[in-house]
This record gives C-alpha cells, sequence and structure tokens, in this order.
C-alpha cells in the first residue's frame, strides 16, 4: 500500500515506492492532479506574426531549441531564402520549408506522459543504433512529438513528450522552477552528516547544486528521495558521487505535480486536460518571471 510523503505544505504528492522516505527537508509543491479523462481537439493558436523558431517549433519537425540551431545553420528558408537568426518574425502567409518540404503547424497538439524504461535514449533518434524513447511510441502515435528535457539512458521514471514546442522550452527553462523528484539507490548506507550536506547543497564543478529535499528510506537506508528543479547535467549522480557514492538505480517519480502510478515502465499514456493545465502553470510562471 502506498504511503504519503510528507510536504510541509501540500500532502496530495504521493511516492510510488511501498516504504516511507524520512524527512530531513522538504518544500512544498503544487498538488498532483488524479481525475483522468481523454483529452481531445487541442488545437494550435499561433498569430499572424511570430518568432520563426516558434513557428518551425509548432510544426512538430524540432523542439524549441533544436529549431533555434536548424535555423543558425541556414536550413530554414523564409520565401525562397536561408534565415539564420531564430527571432525573425514570420507570418502566416510566408513560404517556409525545411529540406524543400513546406512547414505548417500541428493542427492538434499531442502531449504524452511515459514511464521510460532502462537502456533507453531521450533522443529522436541515436547514431549508434540504440533504442529511443520515441521507437516505444511509433507505431501508436502519428504526431511527431519530443520529450521535455532528458533522462539519463539507464535512468528510467516519469518523461513529458509533446508536439507543443513553447511549452517544452517553458517547463525546460530554470526560472520555471519545475520540481522533480527522484528514487536513487546508492552501494551502500548514505549518512546522517552526508544527507545534511546534500539538504544544504552541495558545490561541483559547475557551482551550487540545491535541492528542495532530501529523505531516506525508512527501512532501506541505502535508497534516498531526493527533489529538485535544477536542470543540469547528471545532477543526482553528480551529487552522490561527489560524496563518495555510486547510484545504482534512479528513477524519476515526480515531475511538475505530476506521477506515473499505475502506468508500468515502457508504456505511456495521454495527459488529461486537468494535467496539461498545471503543466502549462510552470510555462506561465515562467513568462511572468520574465516580465
Amino acid at each position: 500500500m502506498q504511503q504519503k510523503i510528507k510536504d510541509t505544505k501540500h500532502k496530495e504528492q504521493r511516492s510510488e515506492h511501498p516504504k516511507v522516505f524520512k524527512k530531513v527537508k522538504q518544500k512544498s509543491s503544487p498538488p498532483a492532479v488524479r481525475k483522468e479523462f481523454p483529452l481531445h481537439g487541442t488545437t494550435t493558436n499561433e498569430s499572424d506574426d511570430i518568432r520563426l523558431n516558434k513557428y518551425v517549433a509548432s510544426c512538430g519537425i524540432a523542439s524549441r531549441r533544436a529549431a533555434d540551431e536548424l535555423i543558425k545553420a541556414g536550413k530554414i528558408w523564409v520565401n525562397g531564402k536561408p534565415v539564420s537568426e531564430p527571432g525573425t518574425r514570420v507570418k502566416s502567409k510566408d513560404r517556409i520549408t525545411y529540406q524543400g518540404k513546406i512547414l505548417k503547424p500541428e493542427t492538434n497538439l499531442v502531449y504524452l506522459l511515459m514511464n521510460k524504461p532502462k537502456d533507453t535514449i531521450t533522443t529522436s533518434s541515436d547514431d549508434k543504433g540504440r533504442k529511443t524513447v520515441l521507437d516505444i511510441i511509433a507505431s501508436k502515435i502519428s504526431e511527431r512529438v519530443y520529450p521535455v528535457g532528458r533522462l539519463d539512458r539507464m535512468t528510467t521514471g516519469l518523461l513529458i513528450l509533446t508536439n507543443d514546442g513553447e511549452l517544452a522550452k517553458d517547463l525546460s527553462h530554470p526560472s520555471s522552477e519545475v520540481r522533480k523528484m527522484y528514487h536513487a539507490v546508492l552501494n551502500k548506507n548514505i549518512s546522517i552528516p552526508d544527507l545534511q550536506k546534500i539538504a544544504k547543497g552541495v558545490t561541483l564543478e559547475d557551482g551550487l547544486a540545491e535541492v528542495d529535499g532530501v529523505d531516506v528510506l525508512k527501512d532501506a537506508p541505502n535508497e534516498v528521495g531526493i527533489t529538485l528543479h535544477s536542470g543540469k547535467n547528471r545532477i543526482i549522480r553528480r551529487i552522490f558521487e561527489h560524496l563518495g557514492y555510486d547510484v545504482i538505480k534512479l528513477d524519476r517519480v515526480a515531475f511538475a505535480g505530476l506521477t506515473k502510478k499505475d502506468l508500468p515502465r515502457g508504456h505511456f499514456r495521454h495527459l488529461t486536460e486537468k494535467e496539461v493545465t498545471l503543466l502549462k502553470h510552470f510555462g506561465n510562471r515562467r513568462k511572468k518571471n520574465k516580465s
């Protein structure tokens, strides 16, 4: 039976692990949404004058960040000429092409939640022929979607995929402060002093690694729950390695208030309308922080 992870302000977010984390430090988070119903007919609502990178991302050929790279490389053409500035303003009447094909915005926005299996790459393709997260959905989803952020090849757990390039960019940006919770299994028991060091923040080669909460499992002192909003590469593994621990298993159990409860490893589902609204709450927070 699942147990609650205690939180100072909210009690809605749950761990998928049957044991309880002993609290060391934990901040509040938005409640997870439980009620589910199908999401149909969600469409884009593009302005008639938008940035080129936003337009390209809305066409489903690349994420917002990847769209920037395509444009800078001169691979996106506007009215018969290559454009290299991502911020170029374009209109719906403009002829925008990639590799000779006219780009049109996706008319149906798709939002998926996947329970990523291990030994799977979080990219659209892999030059070494390894399995990617898109291989899992290839025969079931006709729209081209892309993962929001990345998980290491051997890291499992919750992953969002979408063709909503604007939302993907917002959720990946540090100013959105999207909280992610992980369950880490270490090669040895973790000490209380080391837990306290993590709670205060560990200084790595690229700066201070701050966390929002860190907990040890009640009956398994080598298993740790850690919550943070940093998007730095391999941040969880590097924190523990800095203190002399090896991460044997790493699983993301929550992202932006969502969990992968009742979703088997290697499977995915469409997000509900309320869950999409929850994600957009974080995207709107980034926009507010910019203003």
